[in-house]
């Protein structure tokens, strides 16, 4: 979801986040990843202006982080 809000494919995110294309894929595929993996796609999307929001009942999101000013 944070990856299609921000518009970037698959090879962006993993240039960004410094990890394959391919583990990008088989994350999104529902197969296991280290945490180590999952903490540098989650710090990838936060600098890049992505809220994680915690699940509330509703369940788990994500939204634009709110710019200071705004």
């Amino acid at each position: 979801m944070a990856r299609a809000a921000l518009g970037w494919g698959v090879r962006e995110l993993a240039e960004r986040a410094s990890i394959t294309a391919n583990t990008v894929t088989r994350i999104e595929n529902g197969s296991d990843a280290k945490r180590s993996t999952l903490e540098a796609i989650q710090s990838t999307f936060e600098a890049a202006g992505i809220e994680f929001i915690p699940e509330n009942g509703g369940g788990a999101g994500i939204r634009f982080r709110e710019r200071k000013g705004s």
